[in-house]
């Protein structure tokens, strides 16, 4: 649904003139629909705290809701490990992980009900039962998925502290970075503009971000880079927020400056956000015993990692070997 306003007289702030104007949506609700950008002022994105001016045109669209329970749906699952108390599976690169404004149905989450027939933790809530910890929906990889209240609690606590948990990613960069390895110490928050974005953001505010990362492959002619991420806290686009406030977006990232991988032949290799979870460790949560999964590398991404592998390999340079079977490429690490 959408509503166009035109204001009259000057006024405070812009949510408490929507909240006197549509008596069919509560203060938070308003707030939270400028916060998304739903709520337009002159075209452009506002804040609730903004004055509004006589003669501003305010526009605002309400999204369809999004049903409170997802439906069980019949979606292939990659699955890499299973047994009564969690699932690890391999997430595929556009798929969404929890029902949302836009994705109400068609995904895990759907794909989960189906597959796991109901039999999920439901800590989570019935919007996002068993859903531990997410991937954005370009980003592909290793996600643990909890079946039981017990093993969400010991995994959710795992990835607080970090203690036993491991995450290992796979990003391949425009740009080279400076250094084999390195430690990326900020403070990431809500981008002050964009509020779909993140961004590096001066202390105290945000909230503290460690990346390790470790440069495996480069090529010059192309000026990309096969990048390895070891998170130490998990914030919002993290990686995705690093790599751009350092001048090396990932390949096919559009909301942080990444662009298509172009070859040396001047073809485009690879448009899809390059980014894959490619190790998770855990410790699983009824035996505590140590648990390390790999998520193959398939299709667009696996080519361009072989492609920045090959280089390398010639050049004599490389510090990865890449294995390539019936599941796809997988990389083994030397750290």
């Amino acid at each position: 649904m959408s509503r166009e306003i035109s204001a009259e007289g000057a006024h405070d702030r812009l949510d408490a003139y929507l909240a006197s104007k549509l008596d069919d949506l509560s203060r938070s609700r308003i707030q939270a629909l400028i916060r998304e950008q739903h709520i337009l002022v002159n075209g452009k994105p506002a804040k609730p705290r903004d004055s509004v001016k006589s003669g501003d045109k305010i526009s605002v669209v309400i999204p369809e809701a999004v049903p409170d329970i997802a439906a069980p749906q019949d979606i292939p699952l990659d699955i890499l490990f299973e047994d009564e108390h969690l699932l690890v599976l391999h997430k595929a690169h556009g798929m969404v992980v929890h029902p949302a404004p836009g994705n109400a149905d068609g995904t895990l989450v759907n794909a989960l009900l189906h597959h796991c027939k109901g039999k999920l933790s439901g800590i989570g809530g019935v919007e996002r039962p068993g859903i531990v910890h997410r991937l954005d929906k370009d980003t592909s990889g290793c996600l643990v998925v909890a079946k039981t209240d017990i093993a969400h609690q010991s995994l959710t606590t795992q990835f607080s502290e970090r203690s036993t948990m491991e995450k290992l990613y796979l990003a391949v960069t425009h740009g080279i970075p400076p250094k084999d390895k390195d430690t990326i110490f900020t403070h990431i928050g809500r981008h002050p503009v964009n509020r779909q974005k993140m961004a590096v953001i001066t202390p105290p505010a945000g909230k503290t971000a460690i990346t390790d990362y470790k440069t495996l492959a480069t090529d010059p002619a192309t000026k990309t880079a096969l990048v390895l991420c070891h998170l130490h806290t998990g914030r919002t686009h993290q990686i995705r927020v690093h790599l751009a406030h350092l001048g090396w977006p990932i390949v096919g990232d559009d909301m942080y400056g990444g662009k298509v991988f172009v070859g040396a032949d001047k073809k485009p290799m690879l448009e899809r956000q390059a980014l894959h979870a490619a190790i998770l460790g855990i410790a699983h949560p009824a035996t505590e015993q140590k648990m390390r999964f790999t998520a193959p590398i398939r299709g667009e991404f696996g080519a361009v990692v072989q492609y920045l592998r090959d280089f390398c390999a010639r050049q004599g340079t490389h510090e990865y070997t890449l294995a390539t079977g019936q599941s796809g490429a997988t990389v083994d690490i030397v750290l």
